[in-house]
């Protein structure tokens, strides 16, 4: 009963005032030889694993390669043009371009993936200049944000988790609307559609913007259902993350133009009070030619 008294008042003391978080830091740091010790027999496996490709592999690898890397050359000279065109449409207008997000390779040390937290462990923490609310991504999408910085490590919590809510617009029309997570490591739910939303199965969701966490333009899911419940008011939507979430070994730590310097906030009801401050879905703008 003292151990229960006593752990309840710690949980008590942190959560209201971050007595402890001081505590917590200093035992990730001490806990990190163990997290890097646990990692090793995974990228050993790998490691040996490339180096017993046969010949003939490595060949066909490389073939594969370098017809990838010319095909990728080819499209980078159309989109510098489009680039540049871009730039030169922005200055007509008076607006500022963008430039290009740095970023932060790091790699998985530790996955969780039950349907209470969906979170992962990376190498790299505020000794590299990770922050708190930092944008996560892997090769293909989003994955989620920072929401512990360590000085060695950091917590990932993916879009996925049922407590992350990330705005988001269609791809296709621009049409705003929230991605909340289900615990389901493939699915997102958009909870807040009228039944007479513009989606349709197969739409790609980006990040939209909003809210000053994530940059605009990122691919974040594919909507896989369009349902109509006639006991809700709202569009049954569901999509699937375009992020390797539960396959990725490494991911990028994004800096953006303008870091944000408060830590986000990412319960549902928090992007559900973004939402109703937003205008009408119906009178949302077209999205910019980002291309």
């Amino acid at each position: 009963m003292l151990a229960v008294l006593l752990s309840l008042g710690l949980m008590f003391a942190d959560a209201r005032d971050r007595h402890l978080s001081w505590v917590r830091s200093t035992l990730a740091v001490v806990a990190y030889p163990v997290h890097w010790l646990a990692s090793q027999p995974s990228q050993f496996a790998r490691a040996l694993d490339s180096r017993l490709a046969t010949e003939a592999d490595l060949r066909e690898r490389n073939t594969l390669l370098e017809h990838e890397n010319l095909e990728l050359k080819g499209r980078m000279q159309r989109f510098l043009a489009l680039q540049a065109e871009n730039s030169r449409l922005r200055d007509l207008l008076g607006s500022s371009f963008k430039v290009g997000d740095r970023v932060l390779v790091a790699e998985l040390l530790q996955v969780e993936l039950d349907p209470y937290r969906q979170q992962v462990l990376v190498d790299k923490g505020t000794s590299s200049g990770v922050y708190v609310g930092q944008p996560v991504l892997d090769a293909n999408a989003v994955m989620g944000q920072v929401v512990i910085a360590n000085p060695l490590t950091a917590t990932v919590l993916l879009i996925t988790d049922a407590d992350h809510a990330l705005p988001v617009q269609v791809n296709r029309n621009g049409l705003r609307t929230i991605a909340t997570g289900t615990g389901l490591v493939n699915q997102l739910r958009l909870p807040h559609l009228p039944k007479n939303a513009d989606v349709r199965v197969g739409d790609l969701l980006v990040t939209s913007g909003m809210g000053g966490v994530f940059p605009a333009g990122y691919p974040v899911a594919r909507i896989v259902e369009v349902a109509d419940d006639p006991n809700s008011s709202f569009a049954t939507v569901n999509a699937e993350p375009t992020a390797r979430l539960d396959r990725s070994h490494e991911v990028l730590l994004v800096w953006t133009v303008e870091p944000v310097q408060a830590a986000p906030n990412t319960s549902a009801q928090a992007a559900d009070r973004q939402l109703i401050s937003m205008p009408p879905l119906d009178t949302l703008e077209q999205p910019e030619d980002r291309s």
